[in-house]
């Protein structure tokens, strides 16, 4: 019935899999198989589809399939829907550099139709490229065809109709850009795209209820920009893009006016800003030192405790926080200011004040001289908004100081006239803006270049000096400075040089810093005044109630609390972007009268309310610049509203998931089976802030007309978080440097079920330190479609190696395999009949019941695990119990199956049912886990199947069903199940790891027999159980007698002394007594504490508590034993060897040599040998006397003949002695 198993050939396996579920159409038959059963709702957050697939993406897509087949086994109804993310900047930035556009002008000639059709193309390339991968991670999903997608992809744009064939295999005709707005709908099926008309119209939908609630409002304030992309930066965004930079920073002296000779001592890691400088701001407690420079006589204030702070101290030598943020190469140890002024001559302190005391000094400025800071308001540079800010109007006035009466009054009146020292007061934490430490304890302030100045601006009604343009140069008004990148170094190289000229430097540096670049290009952000839209979250205690309903895991990340602390610390959300691919926000505006705008919750509404441009729209998706054509009248005023240009926040595209996916608006019946998700797990470290965030923002929005019940709000009921994915030194990969790990690399070479075993065996909540990649060294991948030496984008494949996947395979995959090689080539031989007369399981030994016991142990973990989202707990089990098949249950059991075939040997019988029973149930329980592999074993041992032949073509029993993934889950059979079985084993097995832990100490291998080992038990029922399976441990460890005693007292001698660490703070007083006194106390009265126990004891008329940590235990053993304990179990094992010893451990060092001769030789397991052996020990020879018959039996030997020479024999050290071996067949 079996079909031989010989290597595991694990990827191979894997492709045959593969090929047998889609011939097999097995995924439609689990869904048909659990229709209308009781839900199981997951909810996949969608994967940007813009790149291939890396390792990174494959752990949390392998969680996310493991527990959709576990709950199918279990009998539940899935919905099976991927998502994919499409629109945002990652998304424009890849497209911009495949046709070669660098600016937002360039787009703008390039044609914007043209641009998001290219982002639409992309996206639906990768898209099919990432279904391939997933589908051969074995992650099922009612996944859309990959040609039908590249079909679609390359029609995008074209007015011609084209027929798809949607995921559900109906064909439909339509023009592309109608086909791709209805991907993923419920009538279609498939994968949901966040570009899909339903998913921008139900943001919609979203966005008219904070409208409705006057939530909604167009803002001005200083966000993060990036030139390159025209872009703002939402607070959530940036706090993903941090990067560890080097800056030239600069101390510079701001004179005092009025005070001669007396300057500010200022301190900047951004020169550019200086330009803007209107204020410099203090902390009024702190104290601040007045020193002179005797080089110029030059005075200088600023904080006392800077003069001599060691800065990054600790980061020069430990780096600032990740293990990529080491100190910089080249970048010195930076100085102190006590050192910087030394070096220029020396310095004299000449007093202290307080920081109140400067408030309100005047000061001049680096840059007074330019144009922009001639106005009493500020400056803000063309192309910019030019409209009301703080209450105040920006005009660009006149240079001869009309308005002002003279010169004077105008310089006064200017933001340059305007400089003095500011309190620079507190945060809304309470915690001062300005301290000390880093700089100097003075910041300049320029509220057009920074968020925190700018607050302090609005609050304080200092001018404002804006001098960034939308692509991040320097505007009119700044003299040399206009038309210059504030990011360039040659900026900064012009700021000290004029700094330099006006002699106001005082020194420079290399700075490095944790610093804010864009997430997805890389590219380093500036801090701009921006006219931008945002959601007002006042509404935020809302969504915290939302957030207490949820059960974050693991809970060791505390995920409650974090999400609470990012809702109470954020800020409103900035849900506009100046750029061209993304949801159009739905928000028209009268473009004379700012306030005069309405946002459309529907494609239904913007008709009914449209007064232009609807024939130019009508066809298309509702993205820009088609949806730009189209104008509406206000409610309130009657005039024509035009659509701002903006499009949304991409994490509203994921944040909206909940209800779009479900059909909220177009199937609500439908919405309200699967609402909410049972699950959601992603990567946890950005998402609180990002998609977790957005989806607890938005359902509490949709729902808040609907219930006040913050549980029925929920979008998910359970969070599953995981840590980062890093090589194997704990660095991140990336794709810059060849380091990232691209899934075919790793699929092909390590194999998926390592890679999913590996990933769901790790700790969630600890990064995993996966592998490397060799970009030096190439390779060839055998694939499903074919050998390929580059990836489909032209990647070089390279070879990837990984420690802990090769652990992986050794410790679990490998034991597994060939525990079922074991059974099936043994069953073969035996013809065994699995559908035979069964034996009662009360008839079989106690060994089989125990691994019997066992999985029922292990069945009922795994469905705690699973329902509890812990997949570690049940792998790690897995993993044990697959050790205790291998390396227990069918070692101790070899011979029942060696023995001779004989159809009345209902021992061997039973044994065979039982393995039978237990791979069978195993691989079932591990179809989640690996798929491919359970599915491997089960096909052969159920219907003698073998995947990797397409010969083998048994014909499926109607008694099980035809993969192992329509079986049912495993339940616990009571019946089966014995704890107290399963504890006396467990019992053994400590003792004989305890015994093994004292050869290995000893150096005494295990062929060599030993006389004794005594175990010292603490209770009755230890005792028992030792001595039920005494011959058991007897025959494990290779001793010839086994003893049970109350202790070891004898062989080990146990001394303790005071800890007087953890003594000292608790008994000060007493410390010399217990010193003293505590060695000499009976040992019976301390050895509690070895086994974990608390002791009193009463020193100098006090009780007191000793805690294990609280004594140093030391151990004297006698020189002929050998002793281990762990967890309460004590062993002493004899270590003198006796000749008689000796020669029966040559004699089991004899037999394994001879056993990998058979095995070297390719024999078959029945094949009968001669042994020749040369040796010239004498020992040997009298070792063979007495135990011929005994290596006989063990090595099927018809003979063993000493020989003088030996052809072609091996060496091997048998005991001490040296002697050659070869084997041949006997006659």
């Amino acid at each position: 019935m079996f079909q031989k198993v010989s290597d595991s050939n694990f990827v191979q396996g894997e492709h045959s899999a593969l090929s047998f579920w889609s011939s097999r159409d097995v995924f439609a038959k689990l869904r048909k198989k659990n229709a209308n059963k009781a839900k199981w709702s997951f909810l996949d957050g969608p994967i940007t589809a813009n790149n291939p697939m890396g390792v990174h993406h494959a752990w949390g897509r392998t969680y996310k399939d493991a527990f959709q087949r576990y709950f199918a086994m279990t009998g539940h109804e899935l919905r099976y829907q991927n998502g994919f993310d499409c629109q945002g900047l990652w998304v424009e930035v890849e497209v911009e550099k495949e046709l070669g556009l660098g600016t937002k002008n360039a787009i703008h000639e390039f044609g914007i139709d043209k641009f998001v059709d290219q982002c639409k193309r992309r996206v639906l390339k990768f898209a099919a490229r990432q279904t391939e991968q997933s589908q051969r991670l074995g992650y099922w999903m009612e996944w859309d065809e990959p040609e039908e997608l590249r079909k679609l992809s390359a029609a995008v744009g074209s007015s011609e109709e084209i027929e798809y064939t949607n995921a559900r295999g109906e064909k439909v005709k339509d023009v592309p850009h109608q086909i791709v707005a209805k991907l993923g709908n419920p009538d279609w099926g498939g994968s949901y795209f966040t570009f899909s008309t339903e998913n921008n119209e139900t943001i919609w939908t979203f966005l008219k209820k904070c409208f409705d609630r006057k939530k909604i409002y167009r803002g001005h304030d200083v966000m993060p920009w990036s030139g390159r992309s025209g872009s703002a930066y939402s607070q959530m965004e940036i706090a993903d893009g941090r990067k560890l930079a080097v800056h030239r920073s600069l101390f510079v002296r701001f004179p005092l006016l009025d005070r001669e000779n007396e300057n500010l001592l200022i301190w900047t890691t951004t020169p550019w800003t200086l330009t803007s400088n209107v204020a410099a701001a203090v902390n009024p407690e702190l104290d601040y030192v007045k020193i002179q420079s005797k080089r110029d006589g030059q005075i200088y204030y600023f904080a006392k405790e800077n003069l001599n702070y060691k800065r990054l101290e600790k980061e020069s030598k430990e780096g600032f926080g990740r293990p990529e943020w080491s100190w910089p190469d080249g970048v010195p140890k930076l100085k102190t200011l006590a050192q910087i002024f030394k070096e220029k001559g020396g310095f004299e302190e000449l007093g202290t004040i307080k920081g109140a005391e400067m408030v309100g000094w005047k000061y001049q400025g680096p840059f007074d001289e330019l144009e922009a800071q001639q106005w009493p308001e500020g400056w803000i540079s063309d192309e910019q908004n030019t409209g009301s800010i703080q209450g105040a109007a920006y005009g660009f006035g006149t240079l001869d100081g009309s308005g002002y009466g003279d010169p004077k009054a105008a310089y006064a009146a200017s933001s340059a006239g305007q400089h003095q020292v500011i309190d620079g007061e507190r945060d809304s934490k309470g915690n001062a803006n300005v301290v000390a430490g880093e700089g100097t304890g003075i910041v300049h302030i320029a509220p057009g270049c920074g968020d925190t100045d700018h607050k302090i601006g609005v609050t304080l009604e200092l001018p404002l000096i804006a001098p960034l343009r939308d692509d991040g140069t320097f505007g009119e008004g700044f003299g040399e400075f206009t038309g210059r990148e504030a990011i360039d170094p040659t900026t900064a190289d012009l700021v000290i040089q004029k700094l330099e000229e006006k002699g106001l430097l005082v020194a420079s540096e290399k700075y490095p810093h944790i610093y804010p670049h864009c997430w997805r290009t890389g590219d380093e952000l500036v801090f701009r005044l921006v006219d931008e839209w945002f959601i007002n979250m006042d509404w935020r205690e809302e969504i915290k109630d939302v957030t207490r309903q949820i059960d974050w895991l693991p809970e060791s990340i505390d995920g409650q609390n974090r999400e609470i602390e990012w809702l109470t610390n954020m800020r409103d959300w900035m849900i506009s972007k100046k750029r061209f691919w993304g949801l159009a926000l739905p928000i028209w505006i009268n473009p004379k009268d700012p306030t005069d705008f309405e946002v459309i919750g529907s494609l239904a509404e913007l008709k009914e309310k449209c007064v232009e441009g609807w024939d130019g729209f009508e066809g298309n998706t509702p993205h820009r610049p088609w949806i730009d054509h189209v104008k509406i009248k206000s409610s309130t005023t009657g005039a024509t509203l035009s659509r701002i240009e903006d499009v949304g926040n991409p994490w509203l595209d994921a944040g909206i998931t909940p209800f779009s996916t479900m059909g909220y608006n177009t199937h609500r019946d439908m919405w309200e089976k699967w609402y909410p998700a049972d699950l959601v797990t992603e990567c946890f470290p950005g998402q609180f802030r990002n998609w977790f965030y957005s989806m607890l923002s938005l359902s509490t929005m949709m729902r808040y007309d609907e219930t006040d019940d913050p549980k029925e709000k929920q979008p998910f009921k359970t969070l599953l978080g995981h840590r980062l994915v890093m090589n194997e030194e704990g660095q991140p990969m990336h794709k810059s440097d060849g380091t990232a790990i691209w899934f075919e690399e790793a699929a092909e070479q390590i194999g998926v079920d390592t890679l999913r075993w590996l990933y769901l065996a790790q700790n969630p909540a600890s990064d995993l330190r996966f592998g490397t990649r060799h970009p030096e060294q190439p390779v060839t991948l055998e694939t499903p479609e074919g050998p390929i030496s580059e990836t489909k984008e032209g990647a070089p494949t390279c070879k990837v190696t990984s420690g802990p996947a090769d652990e992986v395979r050794r410790q679990y995959l490998i034991p597994l395999w060939n525990s079922y090689a074991f059974f099936v080539n043994y069953a073969r031989l035996d013809e065994f009949d699995p559908s035979a007369e069964k034996i009662p399981y009360a008839e079989r030994q106690e060994i089989d019941r125990w691994i019997l016991s066992r999985l029922q142990s292990l069945i009922g973990l795994a469905h705690e695990s699973f329902q509890a989202y812990d997949t570690s707990r049940f792998v790690n089990a897995a993993g044990q119990f697959i050790d205790d098949l291998s390396n227990w249950y069918i070692r101790r059991n070899r011979r029942r199956f060696w023995r001779s075939k004989d159809a009345n040997d209902a021992d061997k019988t039973a044994a065979y049912l039982t393995l039978h029973e237990v791979m069978v149930t195993l691989s079932q329980l591990l179809a989640p886990v690996v798929p491919f592999l359970a599915e491997r074993i089960y096909q052969n041992l159920v219907f003698g199947r073998d995947l990797l032949d397409t010969l083998s073509s048994e014909e499926d029993s109607s008694d099980w069903p035809e993969s192992v993934h329509l079986c049912d889950y495993p339940t616990v059979n009571e019946d089966l199940l014995d704890e107290d079985l399963n504890s006396r084993t467990a019992l053994a097995q400590a003792v004989v790891r305890l015994g093994h832990q004292v050869r290995d100490q000893s150096n005494l291998r295990v062929r060599q027999p030993l006389a004794e080992i005594r175990v010292a038990c603490s209770t009755a029922a230890q005792r028992d159980a030792i001595e039920q399976l005494a011959s058991v441990i007897q025959d494990e460890l290779n001793v010839k007698t086994i003893t049970t005693v109350d202790n070891l007292d004898g062989i080990v001698q146990y001394a303790y002394k005071p800890n007087l660490k953890t003594l000292g703070p608790k008994y000060g007083k007493l410390l010399g007594m217990l010193r003293k006194d505590l060695p000499n106390l009976a040992p019976e009265i301390l050895a509690p504490l070895r086994s974990g126990s608390n002791v009193s004891i009463e020193m100098g008329g006090e009780m007191i508590e000793l805690e294990p940590d609280d004594v140093l235990v030391s151990t004297e053993q006698s020189s002929e034993w050998g002793t281990a304990d762990d967890s309460g179990v004590q062993v002493a094992i004899s270590t003198k060897l006796s000749p008689e010893l000796i020669e029966e451990g040559m004699a089991r060092d004899f037999v394994r040599h001879v056993q990998q001769l058979r095995k070297d030789a390719d024999l078959e397991i029945e094949n009968r040998i001669r042994i020749q052996y040369r040796s010239d020990a004498s020992e040997i020879k009298q070792m063979l006397n007495i135990w011929s018959e005994y290596i006989s039996a063990e090595t099927l030997a018809d003979s063993i003949e000493s020989r003088q020479e030996i052809a072609d024999g091996k060496s091997v050290s048998v005991g001490e002695f040296a002697t050659v071996l070869s084997i041949c067949l006997a006659n």
